[in-house]
């Protein structure tokens, strides 16, 4: 049985529990570096009593939960594979879904065994999609290998990274995509039951999930006997209560059972003792978008998109400070240079001073990598990241100390606590970069101090919350060591 909701041991670790969001405005990265294009929002951010992190609204930063204006939205690949209906203008409801050729992929699969649908996903090459980029089809053999009667499918929608509102859109525009991939996906691996995690954040994407969960109930692709199978499936809503390290796997399910949400130590991997000790995919809910199109069309035809070890189509994000924000859905294999001065059109002002993508807990991405190819492979080996496909710029209006300030106070105030290097280690860089603001430098000794703290986050962190603040404050040693150096005595 899940664990009481109003346990206070529980309650107290989330940001946003019981708190309305109503008027809040974000703190989050790509609000952060758009700050001086709104200083009297951006004040009243850093004033309000609650932090809030990300409210998907990175396109029109610094952001406010009221703003209501959508996106820009564009397919860049040879063909649609995730954002089709979204750029047609959204199928929120049932009818509009299937009138698209929604469900279709739902009704073939059932003609198909479950080993078969499996098969299809590892041809595919798709890779997860809102974080490491592990090998989608090895979780969904893993899971189906286990002998368990009793196994879960989990749509991991706590879509926190700061500068990423792929997930968001794809709920609120697409919600029918969710959930028949959601569907196919307990076929596939013998699961019953689907829970959405979705963050609080996330308001209208929580509304218009509830009514297409409802529409699916009453059209027979949601329940027992699904489309006259004998094969039933449901899904509930779980909402988070503000906190970053639930976008990680174990940390959500333990979120879900109503625990305290630190990172579980694995193995046993989700896989094989998840949700409740069963075994459990988790998937994020771009990842689940592709599957009705790779179950349709085939994961060979899939595999023809991308590169040979980045597969298939990504969304991706931009933030406010570029010409063209907005949603863009590419091939793996273009340039970053492409997504920056193409898609984007350079920044507004300024001159660009980095990127950053896939979230905070990655590297940054210095202008004289920009030729970089946009894959798994390829970014991993300048140390930055796919991550969730958020991409932030910034310019000159901030300095490495601002920049390695806010990301460290935010991974600090995020930490869920459980490991000694991030819950000490973090704090201590974050404050180090206030002296070299308040100050000019940091106090004499510190420079020695900040690259033991790195390695420490970085070789025993408990997940990849401590590793990920590494890597970025790596990158900046690597990338900027004429600025990094300038702040130490």
């Amino acid at each position: 049985m899940r664990v009481n909701q109003n346990d206070k041991a529980v309650e107290s670790y989330y940001h946003l529990a019981g708190q309305d969001l109503d008027r809040k405005k974000c703190q989050g990265l790509a609000c952060f570096v758009a700050r001086y294009e709104n200083p009297e929002r951006w004040l009243e951010a850093t004033s309000q009593s609650h932090r809030i992190h990300c409210l998907g609204k990175c396109y029109m930063a610094p952001a406010s939960a009221s703003d209501d204006q959508r996106p820009r939205v564009e397919v860049r690949s040879r063909f649609p594979l995730v954002l089709k209906r979204i750029a047609e203008g959204g199928a929120r409801s049932f009818s509009v879904y299937t009138r698209a050729g929604g469900y279709i992929a739902l009704r073939s699969a059932f003609d198909r065994g479950p080993d078969e649908i499996v098969r299809e996903v590892e041809l595919s090459g798709l890779r997860g999609r809102g974080g490491a980029g592990f090998p989608t089809g090895k979780k969904w053999r893993a899971v189906l290998g286990e002998p368990s009667p009793e196994k879960f499918v989990v749509a991991n929608a706590d879509e926190g990274d700061p500068g990423a509102y792929i997930d968001r859109f794809i709920i609120e525009d697409d919600p029918h995509a969710l959930v028949e991939g959601m569907v196919i996906a307990g076929y596939a691996v013998g699961a019953k039951k689907g829970y959405v995690y979705l963050r609080a954040e996330y308001p209208q994407a929580r509304t218009v999930l509830e009514e297409a969960i409802l529409e699916a109930r009453r059209n027979g692709v949601l329940g027992e006997r699904i489309l006259g199978t004998d094969f039933g499936f449901d899904i509930e809503i779980v909402i988070g209560h503000g906190s970053y390290v639930c976008g990680e796997e174990t940390a959500l399910l333990n979120s879900i059972e109503g625990r305290r949400p630190e990172v579980r130590a694995r193995p046993p991997y989700p896989t094989s003792e998840g949700q409740w000790g069963k075994p459990t995919l988790v998937n994020n809910v771009e990842t689940l978008a592709n599957i009705p199109w790779i179950v349709h069309n085939g994961g060979i035809p899939y595999a023809t998109f991308g590169t040979a070890t980045s597969k298939g189509t990504k969304v991706i994000s931009l933030n406010s400070l570029f010409n063209r924000p907005g949603l863009y859905e590419i091939e793996f294999g273009v340039s970053v240079r492409h997504i920056v001065e193409e898609l984007g059109g350079g920044l507004k002002v300024g001159s660009l001073n980095g990127v950053i993508i896939g979230g905070p807990l990655a590297g940054v991405i210095p202008p004289s990598l920009l030729d970089t190819s946009f894959g798994f492979d390829e970014l991993d080996a300048i140390g930055a990241s796919v991550g969730h496909g958020g991409v932030v710029a910034f310019d000159e209006h901030t300095s490495i100390a601002e920049l390695m300030h806010h990301v460290f106070d935010f991974g600090a105030f995020e930490s869920c606590g459980k490991c000694t290097p991030c819950r000490l280690g973090s704090r201590e860089i974050e404050r180090m970069f206030w002296n070299v603001i308040e100050d000019g430098q940091a106090p004499a000794g510190k420079r020695t101090e900040f690259e033991e703290v790195t390695t420490a986050l970085a070789l025993t962190s408990l997940c990849g919350h401590g590793s990920g603040l590494a890597e970025f404050a790596r990158s900046i040693s690597r990338y900027y060591p004429e600025q990094l150096r300038s702040c130490f005595a």
